[in-house]
C-alpha cells in the first residue's frame, strides 16, 4: 500500500522518518508551506474578498412607491447623486429590495422648519401601512414635532429613544452627514460623526420602550428585516450619497 498517496514529496513519510513528528506546523522558516497549499490557501482569500459586500449608491431606480409604481409627484434626480423632494405630494418610497444588517450611510437637508426621515426594517403591518424604525432628520429648533424634544428630534429612534445630549446637529438649511449601522438586532444612529443613538432590539428593554411609544399596537413592527423607505411629510428635503453596504 502506498501511504504517501498524493501528498506532496516533503510530506512523503521514509522509513529514515519513522516516529518524527510530522510537518504540520506552519510557522514560517522551520515548516513553510508547500506550493499547494499555499496556492490553496490564496484561492480561499481571493474567494472571500470577491463574495464580501460592496457598498452601492441607491438612486431612485432602487425604490418604487408603496403601489410599486416608479417614483413621482416631485421626487427628483439632481447632478450630484442627490435625490430631491420639492415638498407634499411625493409620497413615500420604498425600496426594492429588503435589508436585515447593513450600514446605511448619506448627507441631507431640510428646508426651514422641515420634517422628514429614513425608516428601516419597513414591512406592510396589517396588510395596510408601511412601518419600520425612523432615523428622524428635522428642524430640531423650527418644527413643532423637534420641538417637543426627545424621541422626536433629529438622529433619534423616532418615538422610542431619544439622541445623547449634545449632539452635533447642522441647522435646517444645511447638511448633515448621518449613518445607520444594523448588526444582529442592534441598532446604531450616528450624525455628522458621532454616536448618537443606539438600542439593542433583542432586549425587554427594547419591548419596553415599544409597549410606550405609537406603535405598541402594530403587531410585527420591526421585524429585524425589511425594506428602506425615503419618507415624505410635506417638506421639502435633500438626500445626497445613499451609499449602502449589506452585511
Amino acid at each position: 500500500m502506498n501511504l504517501n498517496g498524493g501528498l506532496p514529496p516533503e510530506y512523503h513519510c521514509d522509513k529514515k522518518d519513522a516516529g518524527k513528528p510530522a510537518p504540520t506546523t506552519f510557522d514560517g522558516d522551520s515548516h513553510p508551506l508547500p506550493p499547494t497549499m499555499r496556492t490553496l490557501f490564496a484561492l480561499l482569500a481571493l474567494a472571500s474578498f470577491a463574495t464580501a459586500a460592496e457598498p452601492v449608491f441607491l438612486t431612485l431606480a432602487d425604490f418604487t412607491d408603496t403601489k410599486d409604481a416608479a417614483p413621482s409627484g416631485g421626487w427628483t434626480t439632481e447632478g450630484d447623486n442627490t435625490i430631491h423632494l420639492v415638498g407634499k405630494g411625493g409620497g413615500n418610497l420604498i425600496s426594492k429590495n429588503e435589508y436585515s444588517n447593513f450600514e446605511l450611510e448619506w448627507e441631507w437637508k431640510v428646508n426651514s422648519k422641515g420634517n422628514n426621515g429614513i425608516k428601516y426594517w419597513v414591512t406592510k403591518i396589517g396588510g395596510k401601512e408601511w412601518l419600520g424604525i425612523e432615523y428622524q432628520m428635522i428642524d430640531d429648533s423650527g418644527h413643532p414635532d423637534g420641538l417637543k424634544g426627545g424621541s422626536h428630534t433629529t438622529a433619534s429612534i423616532y418615538d422610542i429613544k431619544e439622541p445623547v445630549a449634545g449632539k452635533a446637529v447642522k441647522p435646517a438649511g444645511e447638511w448633515n452627514t448621518s449613518k445607520i449601522v444594523v448588526q444582529d438586532g442592534k441598532i446604531q444612529h450616528w450624525l455628522n460623526g458621532a454616536l448618537a443613538c443606539e438600542a439593542d432590539t433583542t432586549t425587554p428593554e427594547w419591548k419596553e420602550r415599544i409597549a410606550k411609544s405609537k406603535f405598541k399596537n402594530k403587531e410585527g413592527f420591526a421585524p429585524g428585516k425589511g425594506k428602506i423607505m425615503l419618507t415624505e411629510h410635506g417638506d421639502e428635503t435633500w438626500f445626497r450619497n445613499i451609499k449602502l453596504t449589506a452585511k
